[in-house]
């Protein structure tokens, strides 16, 4: 995880809730940007995310928007368009803590721009099948990232 500084945005990943969107939140209420993205890639009444993106305030604007492909990938793509879009040149990546070197990874490869992970903070209680289901998981999506990359679609 990097420190956490000032940035453009902030990009809240989709994933479980896990306390993602609220901390997002949080971090932006605190004055590390004005923005927050919420990928948003979940059913139609899914009642977290109504009340995320419905949080907006004078102080900061909460955009959720649903990831094309629903991937890592489409959400470092709409980054960018984002950030072509508004100037941005720095953004913070919010996700699991075993997901953020594929997810840097990923928005290395679809973003131009400065990108400082962090990690939700929560303590993962897993079990070992858990855990290595998950480093399986992260595995073959590592894999396929720097098989797919992102210039096809951006």
């Amino acid at each position: 995880m990097d420190p956490v500084t000032r940035a453009d945005a902030i990009v809240v990943l989709g994933g479980e809730h896990d306390g993602r969107e609220a901390y997002g939140l949080d971090l932006a209420t605190r004055g590390y940007a004005d923005t927050v993205l919420l990928s948003n890639p979940y059913w139609s009444g899914d009642k977290v995310m109504k009340k995320a993106c419905a949080a907006s305030t004078a102080e900061v604007e909460v955009v959720c928007f649903k990831p094309q492909p629903g991937t890592t990938r489409g959400e470092a793509i709409f980054t960018q368009q984002m950030a072509e879009r508004f100037g941005w040149d720095h953004v913070i990546v919010i996700s699991w803590r075993y997901h953020l070197l594929r997810a840097r990874f990923v928005f290395s490869e679809c973003f131009t721009g400065r990108v400082t992970m962090t990690g939700v903070p929560r303590a993962y209680d897993f079990s070992l099948a858990k855990w290595e289901s998950v480093y399986a998981y992260q595995v073959v999506g590592f894999v396929k990232a720097a098989v797919v990359g992102c210039d096809r679609f951006l």
